[in-house]
């Protein structure tokens, strides 16, 4: 008797990778496709209900937080291990997403057999990543001072992050507030606290620096 298919759910806003990775993923015969979503509020509702064997989740949401979602599946669904598939290659960003609780990361540039070994990997209760991902990462535990630390974005919580990386994006306020369903008053607060913690002076260096960030450059 064969064994059930792993049973996955995929988190995407865009829906051409969507359906590119439930085709990919529907021509290994021990995967199936569970159950789709666009957004944090539905992706987390709909996998309480079908209870996924595995969660593709990318970081980048245009209602909600990848991030966000990825603590709420720790913290409600501790059984469905998360593997993050994102064009962001931040090593900063591979380090928060394995903090916030996923077990396996990959970039969507790399290749379709890292996608489904990342799978099968996490499936089996290991974590993936690159080989140069962890050494990457090793090498930023080792190799940073607290000064290079304490002048970069990273210093920064992960909500606050995230609207400094939308800023840079060219998000303005108010889709900010909309996308992360939060007030516009809010969204001036984390402006202000990213500000301070950063030691910018206005609203125009912040917005120089968001940009900056965005393009992979240190402020």
């Amino acid at each position: 008797m064969n064994p059930r298919p792993v049973r996955i759910f995929i988190v995407d806003d865009h829906p051409l990778v969507r359906e590119w990775l439930a085709s990919l993923l529907r021509l290994q015969p021990d995967l199936e496709i569970c159950g789709e979503a666009d957004n944090q509020a539905s992706a987390l509702a709909a996998m309480t209900a079908t209870l996924p064997d595995v969660a593709i989740v990318d970081l980048s949401l245009k209602s909600g937080s990848g991030l966000d979602l990825i603590k709420d599946l720790r913290s409600r669904l501790p059984a469905v291990p998360v593997v993050v598939l994102s064009m962001h290659e931040e090593i900063s960003d591979i380090e928060r997403a394995l903090r916030a609780g996923a077990r396996g990361y990959v970039m969507k540039r790399e290749s379709t057999h890292q996608i489904v070994a990342a799978i099968r990997q996490v499936h089996a209760g290991k974590i993936y990543a690159d080989p140069a991902v962890l050494a990457a990462l090793a090498e930023r535990m080792v190799g940073r001072s607290p000064e290079e630390i304490s002048a970069s974005p990273e210093i920064l919580s992960d909500r606050e992050l995230d609207v400094f990386r939308r800023l840079g994006e060219g998000h303005s306020t108010r889709r900010i507030a909309d996308d992360l369903k939060l007030s516009l008053k809010t969204v001036q607060t984390y402006y202000a606290r990213i500000r301070e913690k950063l030691g910018l002076a206005d609203a125009a260096e912040l917005m120089r620096a968001a940009v900056r960030w965005n393009e992979g450059k240190r402020p």
